[in-house]
């Protein structure tokens, strides 16, 4: 199984061109990339990509231990891995990682934000700020099922 942090780095590489555009990934951002991802991986998969917890925070979806590795970067761009291995991930995960990149990467963290807060498995777990509860893989997959096309559910 894959680390949030093999998740995160796949989009960071990815968004290395970005970077020298000025534009990049900040911590913001990658927190709903990489939640996009496992919920996408439970109703592709029916099961998730990393282990460690998503957690509904204010500001949306949250891999706790993924933003206080980047809580420094604070609003800026992430930098790329260096010499980042994409021969890691299998197709069906590269094929699932970039599709993620390539719908939810073009809109800004505050979009992605903004999404988060109306879809449910962050509705359903958020009750404030500081409560942080965690929003299970049920709530994700029982989501992202309908965000499929009918050619993806089959």
């Amino acid at each position: 199984m894959l680390t949030c942090f093999d998740v995160a780095d796949f989009f960071l590489a990815l968004s290395e061109k970005e970077i020298d555009a000025g534009e990049g990934i900040t911590n913001l951002k990658l927190q709903k990339m990489v939640y996009y991802a496992q919920g996408f991986s439970l109703a592709l998969f029916g099961k998730p990509l990393f282990d460690a917890p998503i957690e509904a925070w204010a500001h949306g979806p949250v891999v706790p231990d993924l933003y206080h590795c980047y809580k420094s970067c604070g609003s800026e761009p992430i930098p790329a891995p260096k010499d980042f291995d994409f021969d890691k991930f299998d197709q069906d995960t590269r094929k699932l990682l970039t599709d993620v990149y390539v719908v939810y990467g073009q809109f800004s963290a505050w979009k992605l934000r903004n999404l988060t807060h109306q879809e449910a498995p962050w509705i359903d777990a958020y009750e404030g700020p500081g409560t942080n509860n965690v929003i299970s893989h049920e709530s994700m997959k029982k989501y992202f099922i309908t965000q499929l096309t009918d050619e993806e559910r089959s």
